[in-house]
C-alpha cells in the first residue's frame, strides 16, 4: 500500500493522526507528517483515516493494482 497525501491541501485537522498514529503525525501544530508505505497490518486504520479527511487530500494506493481512492472503497 502506498499513502500520497496532498500536503499543498492539508489543513491540519490531524484526523488522520488520530485514526492512523502510526502512519499519520503533526509536527507543530500545522506540519504533517506520514508513512508513504505503511505495513499492510495498518490498511484498515489507513483507510479510515483516509476518509475522515475533512478535504480528501489522502490518497491510497494499492502496490499492486491500480489507485484506490477512499470514494472508490465505499462503492
Amino acid at each position: 500500500m502506498r499513502v500520497v497525501v496532498d500536503l499543498s491541501r492539508c489543513q491540519g485537522y490531524a484526523q488522520c493522526a488520530f485514526l492512523a498514529p502510526d502512519a499519520f503525525r503533526m509536527h507543530g501544530e500545522e506540519a504533517l507528517m506520514y508513512d508513504p508505505n505503511p505495513d499492510d497490518s495498518q490498511r484498515d486504520q489507513v483507510l479510515r483515516a483516509a476518509a475522515a479527511c475533512p478535504i480528501q487530500a489522502i490518497l491510497v494506493e494499492q502496490l499492486e493494482g491500480p489507485a484506490m481512492t477512499v470514494e472508490a472503497r465505499r462503492s
